[in-house]
């Protein structure tokens, strides 16, 4: 079964990576057990059937009385038609960015959360009847006001679940972000000296792969193929100098399927050939 990348494959302009995105997601068939790598956090608002999500060592199960915060990572996800063979639920999907800022304004909480926490029920009450009915008005407004009406939507839904929740959601808010920088770059910077190919590390980070370089260029400032490549190169001719190796025994271990690739690449770079390098 494929791995689906969300909210990705539902956002019509593939050039553009929004803070806040509403998608309203509905079938007329079970899926079981369904790859997804959730490249935002989301709110899944769930209206008629039923779900099941499993996250690394745990699982949980809600029903149309209950939706359900999600951290982004790697998901299996069942969703079962109810009897009038349908499934709908509202998705409301959110970045880093746009939490830290609601964090920064409003928390009082500044406890670090070492824990990591893959998942928050809410119970569907009132309010939440009303806030979604409001996010559906939303979509019939001109495009150029709904990035700033669900900026203030965002804002509303997490002051009233703080209301009613209390330090409980406000710790797993900050779970959702807690080390999320330093988690990635230890991650990309352990398979500097690796031959990984880019979508295996950014399957590693739990990211699709465009999301992936998104991210890297955001922290290093570099698209991840140069980067890489940079890193990998400057790591080779330290060993080729040590003398212990030859440019034969090391090019594989460093991404390249052929010595002649390897030598061409390390020329560029350093322009001269790896074989020239001084015992």
């Amino acid at each position: 079964m494929p791995i689906e990348n969300i909210p990705e494959i539902y956002i019509k302009d593939k050039k553009k990576s929004p803070d806040l995105f509403v998608y309203d997601y509905k079938m007329t068939s079970d899926v079981v057990k369904g790859k997804v790598n959730l490249g935002m956090n989301m709110f899944s608002f769930l209206q008629v059937g039923k779900k099941h999500v499993h996250f690394a060592g745990t699982s949980v199960a809600v029903n149309k009385e209950q939706s359900l915060v999600l951290k982004k990572g790697n998901w299996l996800w069942t969703e079962l038609l109810d009897t009038n063979a349908i499934y709908y639920c509202k998705l409301f999907f959110f970045s880093e960015k746009i939490l830290n800022e609601f964090l920064e304004k409003h928390s009082k909480n500044k406890q670090i959360v070492k824990e990591e926490i893959p998942y928050f029920i809410i119970r569907n009450d009132a309010y939440i009847t009303s806030y979604l009915n409001s996010l559906s008005a939303i979509s019939e407004v001109p495009k150029a006001s709904i990035e700033n009406l669900l900026a203030v939507k965002f804002e509303e839904l997490l002051l009233y679940l703080i209301n009613k929740y209390g330090s409980t959601f406000e710790l797993y808010l900050q779970s959702l972000i807690v080390n999320e920088t330093s988690t990635f770059k230890k991650i990309i910077e352990s398979k500097i000296h690796s031959n990984l190919k880019l979508e295996e590390i950014a399957f590693l980070c739990n990211m699709s792969l465009s999301t992936f370089k998104r991210y890297f260029i955001s922290e290093y400032k570099d698209s991840p193929g140069k980067w890489l490549k940079d890193k990998r190169l400057e790591k080779a001719k330290k060993i080729l100098e040590q003398g212990e190796f030859k440019p034969s025994d090391i090019y594989f271990d460093f991404g390249y399927n052929n010595l002649s690739n390897f030598s061409v690449a390390f020329k560029n770079k350093f322009g001269f050939n790896p074989s020239q390098i001084s015992k």
